[in-house]
This record gives structure tokens, sequence and C-alpha cells, in this order.
């Protein structure tokens, strides 16, 4: 029988970064693209087969391409 206080504590201790958002979500937010971006997952977790999501696909892209043209204006 294990004695108190030794060997493993297996309890999850919330780490400082678990608060922090998803530098790639961030980084969307960012960009005002991520309703596109969370059509794109939707329609991936729907249908299964990327290609069958070209037109949300497409939409994100155009809207990321024009993010990053208007962050090259200013």
């Amino acid at each position: 029988m294990a004695t108190p206080g030794l060997g493993h504590d297996r309890t999850r201790r919330p780490k400082e970064e678990d608060d922090d958002e998803d530098p790639v979500d961030s980084m969307i937010n960012r960009t005002g693209c991520a309703e596109l971006h969370w059509a794109v997952q939707e329609c991936m977790a729907e249908k299964k087969d990327w290609r069958k999501c070209q037109p949300e696909v497409q939409k994100f892209r155009d809207c990321i391409e024009n993010s990053m043209l208007e962050k090259q204006k200013s």
C-alpha cells in the first residue's frame, strides 16, 4: 500500500499557457476571417473530404489574402 505523500500525483494542474488563446486562432481573429475559418472547419467535419469544401476554402483564402493586402497598405 502506498504511503500518503509519496508516489505520483496524477492530478492535473492548469498551466499558465492553458489560459492563453491558441496562436493560430489569435492570428485568424486579427484578420477578421474567423467566421470563414469556422465555416471551413464545419464543412470538413461534416463532409470528411476537403475537396467537397472548396467554396468555403476559397472564401477563406480570399479573406486572408485581402487582409494581408490591407496590412501591407498600412
